[in-house]
């Protein structure tokens, strides 16, 4: 309640100011006053008044005209000039000056009325009363004037507040508003019957959806109806339920006015009736698609990863086996060249190895460790010369169309790699059209892809996958073609090379509309080298030199052995690193270290490479490996690398080139 000025209680008084030098007359004056019941003050002389109306306030002054020292017509001039007392009435008595010159001279001097003593007490007191009965209306106006300004005063204090209160409240209001508008959340209020049409909408429904919040409220049954059918049964009974558990929450599908199916998280309370009888569900609605998708791309990034890291691991246990079948047959076929029938059988002992070794690569190559040496390449020339190759490998039914951007393409990669990334794409979309349809290749630059990346788009016009077939389309060993029309590594091995070369790899499809498979790589600012001249072919090379070989893999260290003595090398070898280096404490000279990457005992190849150069600094280090893992990921070196398995001409090779200083002579030692 407001605050309002207190009421006066008692009842207005006033003082009487009687100045007369005789006491009998101030004492006659006061008798003949006394019953008004007002406070009468007597003062003896003018000075006395003086002082006394410096401090009070009187409602008239009875002022003697003929007083000694300062009369009556100086007092009341002085009265007359203080601001204090300038308005207080004067009644002058006096017994002596009855002449009209005097009286005029008191009216002038500022009196109101004039009594002659002796002073009839009747005429007195009505005098008196009426000049007081003025004051005290004066003081009642006065006071009512300053109640009323109090009151106007406060009326205006509460308006000001209720006004700040309610400007306070608006910009609250249109805070909350705003925020409600800008939060991701849509709030609703629903009938607890089927289908359960919205009674209120926040505005935040129109960015999420496309539909005014006017739409739930005038169409009950827009709710229910754009849900995804798989989803709607699901809906509906956790919305029955919320009048048992008083909550629910779910989770679904909604087609938005574009057409796109969002993933909403529907949740909230069953409210009690109210007075009106009715009840109503209270809740949210939240966008999670986004969260969604990024939750799969999360757990299907894990599990490719754990796939990754499994087969990382059998590979290196395939490729040392490969080493061991590889090399063996390599022996056995130089030594029996005479005996057809068992050199046909060597031979495809040979070929089912090397299609191991094929499979051994792909896999590396999804876990994302095969051994990459990429350079500066212009993507659209090496797509434009690549073509012809695809377009063979395709067959005729097939048609490559090229779409490729104007401006050169440079990115960081290894060419051999793309190139059999393109061509795994190539034959999957190929083996999609059923021999028959177009494989269109395309190329952007950053212009188009918001940034410093190059797209590669390897577009078909197939049957198309569904979504399920998408979510699977990369792991390896997974295909939905025939036994035994592919091992499933195909588009593995793609994004491997991809991921491993810092890109990215995506695939949209659909039933009946085809794939496209998106690469995305790095662009670099370095430029191609100039392509040099392929060494001729040349006869595998022999050697004299001194090599130790560093292998824990007992049939791969024997068969080392063998094909480095065969070559004429004088070897000494080692089961581990610990080992390796007892012997390159001794006196025996070596010119070249021969190491696996992957050894028990705490020290790896590369590390035993680094404290064995330490000790011979002239010591070559050659470095061989059927998969890294995490060793070439925290532990990069420079030096030069031979991939399991290796065949017996590779190795000769690699071996001249680093002990002579001069480039390898054979075409196995550049792809090496």
């Amino acid at each position: 309640m407001p605050r309002r000025p207190k009421a006066t209680s008692a009842p207005l008084s006033a003082r009487v100011l009687i100045v007369d030098d005789d006491e009998r007359n101030a004492f006659a004056a006061s008798e003949a006053l006394e019953v008004l019941g007002h406070e009468l003050v007597v003062a003896r002389s003018g000075e006395e008044a003086l002082r006394l109306l410096l401090t009070q306030e009187f409602a008239v002054i009875l002022l003697d005209l003929h007083m000694p020292g300062m009369d009556g017509y100086e007092t009341a001039k002085l009265i007359r000039e203080h601001p204090r007392t300038r308005d207080t009435p004067i009644v002058f008595v006096t017994a002596v000056f009855r002449d009209e010159a005097h009286i005029f001279q008191a009216y002038t001097v500022g009196a109101v009325d004039v009594v002659f003593k002796p002073a009839d007490p009747f005429i007195l007191r009505s005098k008196v009363s009426i000049l007081v009965d003025l004051h005290l209306k004066t003081l009642q106006v006065r006071q009512q004037a300053d109640e009323r300004h109090a009151l106007l005063q406060e009326n205006a204090r509460i308006s000001e507040a209720r006004l700040e209160a309610e400007l306070a409240l608006r910009r609250a209001r249109e805070r909350q508003d705003a925020i409600l508008k800008s939060l991701p959340v849509v709030f609703t209020s629903r009938t607890t019957i089927h289908p359960f049409g919205a009674l209120f909408v926040s505005d935040s429904i129109m960015p999420l959806t496309g539909f005014e919040p006017s739409r739930f409220v005038d169409e009950p049954e827009i709710g229910l109806g754009r849900i995804h059918p798989d989803d709607v049964a699901g809906v509906v009974e956790c919305l029955m339920k919320a009048s048992e558990t008083g909550a629910y929450a779910c989770e679904y599908r909604w087609q938005c006015a574009d057409g796109e199916y969002r993933t909403f998280l529907d949740q909230g309370v069953w409210a009690a009736a109210e007075e009106d009888g009715t009840a109503q569900i209270l809740g949210t609605l939240l966008d999670v698609t986004e969260r969604r998708l990024l939750e799969e791309q999360l757990t299907q990034a894990r599990k490719m990863e754990a796939v990754g890291q499994l087969t990382g691991g059998v590979a290196h246990d395939f490729n040392n086996l490969l080493t061991v079948v590889l090399g063996n047959a390599d022996i056995l076929l130089r030594r029996v060249e005479d005996e057809p029938r068992i050199v046909k059988h060597l031979t495809a002992i040979r070929a089912a190895a090397e299609r191991g070794h094929t499979l051994t690569r792909q896999l590396l190559a999804f876990s994302r460790r095969q051994q990459l040496n990429p350079e500066a390449v212009d993507l659209n020339a090496l797509i434009r010369g690549f073509a012809p190759l695809m377009q063979q490998a395709v067959g005729e039914g097939v048609t490559i169309a090229l779409a490729l951007a104007p401006e050169p393409l440079y990115a960081d990669v290894d060419p051999t790699h793309l190139e059999t990334a393109l061509l795994n794409l190539a034959v999957n979309a190929r083996d999609a059209m059923n021999n028959e349809g177009t494989v269109t290749i395309e190329s952007e630059g950053p212009a188009h892809t918001g940034g410093s990346w190059t797209r590669i788009v390897v577009r078909d016009t197939g049957a198309g996958m569904t979504s399920e077939v998408v979510k699977h389309v990369f792991e390896p060993f997974y295909t939905t073609k025939d036994v035994g029309s592919g091992s499933g590594l195909g588009l593995s091995q793609v994004y491997g090379f991809v991921t491993q070369s810092g890109g990215k790899v995506q695939v949209s499809s659909s039933p009946g509309q085809g794939a496209a498979f998106e690469l995305l790589l790095p662009l670099t600012d370095r430029r191609p080298q100039s392509a040099a001249t392929p060494p001729p072919v040349a006869e595998i090379e022999t050697g004299s030199e001194s090599i130790l070989i560093v292998e824990d893999e007992p049939a791969v260290l024997n068969l080392c052995l063998d094909m480095l003595t065969d070559l004429g090398y004088r070897c000494d070898v080692a089961q581990d690193a610990a080992e390796a280096l007892r012997r390159l404490k001794s006196e025996q000279h070596y010119d070249l270290l021969f190491s696996d990457v992957v050894m028990p005992g705490g020290i790896n190849g590369i590390e035993l490479g680094r404290r064995a150069v330490a000790m011979r600094p002239d010591l070559k280090v050659l470095l061989t490996s059927g998969y890294l893992g995490e060793t070439a990921r925290h532990e990069p070196h420079d030096f030069p690398l031979i991939d399991k398995p290796y065949e017996r001409s590779e190795l000769a090779a690699r071996l001249r080139e680093m002990l002579t200083g001069r480039p390898a002579s054979t075409r196995e030692a550049q792809s090496a």
